[in-house]
């Protein structure tokens, strides 16, 4: 029985339970109650603790009070989703009460998750039963209990996770929609998916194979002489994925032009490392697979030369030094210009020259599928030329990473809470943008927020597996229709939905109907759905825009 743990055995744990819910984030995403393929809280939990686990594989932290430190820091930029901010919550607490110790054990252990359970509900504005926090709560709660019968950090973990568990199983009674759909909380089950895994390591357990470990970057060209090496450019970049295409041409193509392949992928993008002679090439076939993100693309013959001669090789962190002296200053923070600045989370090239009409100033991509962590929105935030930056998430499951943002930066960050583009778009048309540069920003976002409130927003998109609910029979690949956020309808024919869909917004009287369409939409098919709405509700003004979005077939905004 391991009665206290140090600094390093904290950091193995973490890259452990990293590791195990990397492996298990499918089936924690399947949990979710709409079927809608929106990757959502096991992606989001996955990428927003290995994050951490990045940051732990780079330091050697001897106390447990630096290695939660570590640990929460990474977690707090990275966090995805308001899956990803919970957890990286639920670590701050921890890391604030395990402050300063050299070890920790199982009181203290106990201690620190309950702090960190203080931690996210205080942060929550609305907490609900049923989710991850209720799950949290008492499986601390079991913690502190299980340390006053054995002192010890291995007993406290098993025990708060076989609590954590049976509360787990209770979340379907306890919360109404996931009674409806059957399921158990995501969130709560990717939570002890990674306690579980921290006690497993605590026991000497293997850890298991296909984890997070990252493609490697750079070549270690210390071991390379020139006659090694086959291909001059080291080159890695990522891709975030804009439809589901699988990604084998794209890898027999890499492996025609180069060696070294390695490919990482997740449900929003692709990484890659590939040693070639034409980078551009493979860059340029990469993007038709989606949107090209960052690349790194180094000379692995120059490099050699320079570590054989006894010279530092020069390498692309080099260039990221002088990039950051030239981004306004060395913090890359944008000088204020105006008073008021704005920033959007949006997915789709349609949709960002949208908002860039409209006047802002910064686009995050991002959305369904692919939630942007805190690190995401805080970098635009800061190349906001403005004192204050208003950010409109457009999602709620975006929400919570943008308002982590405040406090992060030396700019007034004020997110407004829209929860879809249409809501976001109708903020930005809202008259207190108006105010003189002395106006209260307090006002523009009381003005923002009641546009946002006028709108209704239908959207359509397809069932990514088979599922039962609320009295929908829905068969994977179906049609589906969200109405406000709620399950509106399903069917095989889009038309049907689009139609019902219409005579919704006929029956509410909507006076302005806005149709954004889809990446996967033609423009025929966009302008016929433009018609039926026309001549089902021949009163209301009715515009067809090209959004470009992903997932999403049709985004409708009625007023």
């Amino acid at each position: 029985m391991v009665d206290r743990i140090n600094g390093g055995a904290f950091k193995q744990m973490v890259l452990f339970g990293s590791a195990c819910v990397s492996l298990q984030k499918q089936s924690i995403n399947d949990l979710n109650v709409f079927p809608v393929p929106d990757g959502d809280t096991g992606t989001n939990m996955s990428l927003t603790i290995q994050t951490a686990a990045t940051e732990l594989r780079k330091s050697e932290p001897a106390a447990i009070g630096d290695a939660a430190k570590i640990t929460a820091s990474a977690l707090l930029r990275g966090a995805r989703g308001n899956s990803g901010v919970i957890l990286s919550l639920l670590f701050r607490g921890l890391s604030k009460a395990l402050k300063g110790l050299e070890e920790a054990d199982g009181v203290q252990l106990a201690a620190a998750l309950n702090e960190g359970v203080s931690t996210a509900y205080g942060a929550v504005m609305k907490p609900a039963e049923g989710t991850v926090l209720t799950v949290s709560r008492l499986a601390a709660k079991r913690a502190v209990e299980a340390a006053e019968e054995c002192n010890s950090v291995e007993y406290v973990l098993e025990q708060a996770i076989a609590t954590g568990y049976e509360t787990l199983e209770q979340t379907i009674e306890m919360n109404p929609v996931l009674k409806k759909a059957g399921v158990v909380d995501a969130g709560g089950k990717g939570y002890l998916v990674i306690l579980e895994g921290m006690l497993r390591c605590l026991r000497g357990e293997e850890m298991p194979e296909g984890s997070d470990e990252p493609v490697q970057e750079k070549a270690d060209f210390a071991a390379l002489s020139e006659e090694d090496i086959t291909f001059t450019f080291d080159t890695v970049f990522i891709v975030r994925k804009t439809g589901e295409k699988s990604l084998q041409p794209l890898r027999e193509y890499l492996d025609s032009i180069g060696d070294s392949l390695v490919i990482g992928e997740d449900d929003e993008s692709f990484k890659v490392h590939v040693h070639t002679d034409i980078p551009g090439s493979a860059l340029n076939e990469a993007q038709k697979y989606g949107t090209l993100e960052l690349a790194k693309i180094e000379n692995m013959r120059t490099q050699a030369a320079d570590l054989a001669a006894g010279r530092q090789a020069q390498s692309t962190d080099d260039l990221e030094k002088i990039e950051e002296e030239l981004e306004s200053g060395s913090n890359g923070i944008a000088p204020a210009e105006k008073a008021y600045g704005f920033l959007s989370v949006c997915a789709g090239d349609g949709m960002a020259a949208i908002f860039r009409d409209l006047g802002v100033d910064r686009i995050v991509s991002g959305g369904q599928t692919m939630n942007p962590s805190t690190e995401d929105i805080l970098k635009e935030v800061n190349q906001t030329p403005s004192e204050t930056v208003f950010v409109l998430p457009n999602n709620k499951n975006i929400i919570m990473a943008a308002e982590q943002c405040v406090g992060l930066t030396e700019k007034n960050v004020i997110v407004v809470p829209t929860t879809t583009v249409a809501q976001g778009i109708s903020a930005m048309i809202s008259p207190g943008l108006e105010l003189e540069e002395s106006g209260d920003p307090q006002v523009v976002l009381q003005n923002m927020m009641e546009a946002a409130g006028l709108v209704t927003t239908a959207q359509i998109t397809y069932a990514a597996r088979n599922s039962d609910f609320d009295g929908f029979a829905i068969n994977e690949g179906d049609y589906l229709a969200l109405l406000e956020g709620k399950l509106f309808g399903t069917d095989q024919e889009i038309s049907q939905l689009l139609q019902n869909l219409a005579q919704k917004a006929a029956e509410t009287g909507a006076e302005y109907i806005h149709i954004f369409y889809g990446e996967d939409v033609t423009e025929a098919d966009a302008q016929a759905a433009t018609e039926l709405f026309q001549s089902t509700c021949p009163d209301a003004e009715v515009s067809m825009y090209y959004g470009g979005q992903p997932v999403y077939y049709y985004i409708i905004s009625m007023e």
